[in-house]
């Protein structure tokens, strides 16, 4: 397994790193353990979810599942911003919600600090002040390590970069983004200045919940098994993928282009975020234990100037509102 320095941090992190959302938690994926187990043996340390995936039940499992395994082995990394009860204040990222976030979370997940703690939507209710300086007292109290931001601007990056740099707080060394061949919105504004400000990128959705890999068709269901045959993971991004006859006509030419080149669609396009951001870090999902070889693939395809060429003739066309 490849690894590198998140952003300009000292924090090392997997070219891989293993997400929560639909996978710990869902009673059709394997046992938690041998998925954890599975990604530890594989090289794969960096272990990534959020209070409100299944409403704190995903960072139990995870915490279970590292039972046993030494704590410095493990990059640990979660999110707080979405409502976790009706109550007004268990929501966002004011100083009491961020407080109260960080100490459920350690509680969940059975340790005692997290190494990497993620706004996971930017507040506007809330001012940028309150929660920059929030962080830098919970870093002081050893809660955690670092902070970072996902799905923030470009503009919100640098006003809380500026922030930190005034207040004295630590900036954020992180923006965990969506990423991949069909949604490519972050490649204007935010990758750009992510990578002036010191700040280093987590991907999630890098195979647009599995329909880069080719396995669903316009005109027929949704295979047994997959997510879009799933009411519980179903979601409005997926309707719409799989609605629109473009998404099907683009993912059917990368899937030539995938098998021409010698590489499953699904290691190709895990690899394409790496090789389109160098430095960056994919964060996968193994429903099946099976997924995790070709996901592991991805670290080692060789690009060339002409598959880069092909890829992108693979998706030409207008942006898609996805």
């Amino acid at each position: 397994m490849k690894f590198h320095a998140l952003g300009q941090s000292g924090l090392r992190v997997p070219a891989l790193g293993l997400g929560s959302w639909i996978t710990l938690a869902d009673p059709s994926s394997p046992p938690p353990e041998r998925v954890v187990r599975a990604a530890l043996d594989a090289g794969i340390w960096l272990f990534d979810t959020a209070d409100v995936y299944d409403m704190g039940a995903a960072e139990e499992m995870l915490g279970k599942a590292l039972v046993g395994v030494p704590r410095h082995q493990v990059v640990i990394a979660t999110k707080a911003f979405w409502p976790m009860s009706d109550n007004p204040n268990d929501r966002g990222l004011s100083r009491k919600h961020l407080f109260e976030s960080v100490h459920n979370s350690l509680r969940r997940m059975g340790t005692d600090y997290v190494d990497l703690f993620q706004c996971h939507r930017f507040d506007p209710e809330v001012p940028l002040e309150e929660t920059v300086l929030a962080f830098g007292d919970l870093i002081r109290q050893g809660k955690l390590l670092y902070w970072g931001t996902s799905q923030w601007s470009a503009r919100n990056l640098k006003d809380a970069c500026a922030l930190c740099d005034a207040l004295g707080v630590p900036r954020p060394i992180s923006e965990q983004a969506r990423f991949n061949l069909l949604c490519r919105e972050v490649e204007p504004k935010v990758v750009p200045t992510g990578r002036k400000l010191g700040i280093g990128f987590l991907w999630w959705s890098p195979l647009a919940q599995g329909v880069l890999t080719g396995k669903y068709a316009l005109s027929a269901p949704p295979p047994a098994g997959t997510r879009a045959a799933s009411e519980r993971r179903v979601g409005s991004f997926l309707e719409q993928a799989l609605a629109e006859p473009e998404v099907h006509a683009r993912v059917a030419r990368f899937v030539v282009v995938a098998r021409e080149a010698g590489h499953s669609p699904a290691a190709l396009a895990l690899s394409w975020c790496l090789d389109r951001v160098p430095g960056s870090t994919v964060l996968i999902g193994i429903t099946k234990l099976e997924q995790l070889p070709q996901n592991l693939a991805a670290v080692d395809i060789e690009w060339t100037e002409q598959l880069r060429a092909r890829v992108e003739a693979a998706f030409a066309g207008p942006a898609l509102k996805l």
